[in-house]
């Protein structure tokens, strides 16, 4: 970022999610008046803003299993969002030069949650002993990280 603060991947995340809602409701609300447009603008209004409102929730993981959880439910957002965009075009409410940039960044979006997700499920938990206690503790190291920049 060129403004001298470095940012987390994941808040790098956050940011451009809700930029791709933003995208989203744009487009909805460009969309012909036509009811075919609409009923299908609204099942991706809901998908495609919903990526970013549970990409927040999978922020706030406080497991493992509740990180994966919650992963899984974005990227089946990031995919149904996909599905909706194809049908815009296939149905030719909308011509693919349209939209284009946003189905790539649908597709890509969709590999870094699937990429985070299964790094997630295959990496062991790892354990340490806490400085403090001397107990052993489990540390979850989020997989955003490493799936984001081998993306």
């Amino acid at each position: 970022m060129g403004d001298g603060v470095s940012t987390s991947q994941p808040e790098q995340l956050r940011k451009r999610t809700k930029r791709f809602a933003i995208r989203i409701v744009t487009l909805f609300q460009a969309l012909p008046k036509s009811d075919v447009a609409r009923t299908l603008g609204r099942q991706l209004l809901r998908s495609g803003t919903s990526v970013a409102a549970n990409y927040r929730a999978v922020c706030r993981a406080r497991s493992k299993a509740e990180f994966i959880a919650k992963m899984g439910v974005v990227l089946e957002e990031a995919d149904e969002t996909a599905f909706w965009l194809e049908l815009l075009i296939e149905a030719k409410v909308i011509p693919k030069s349209r939209l284009e940039a946003l189905l790539a960044e649908t597709s890509e979006l969709v590999r870094i949650f699937s990429a985070s997700r299964q790094t997630a499920q295959t990496r062991p938990p790892k354990s340490s002993r806490s400085k403090i206690t001397g107990v052993a503790v489990q540390s979850l190291n989020h997989p955003i990280t490493q799936s984001f920049n081998s993306g």
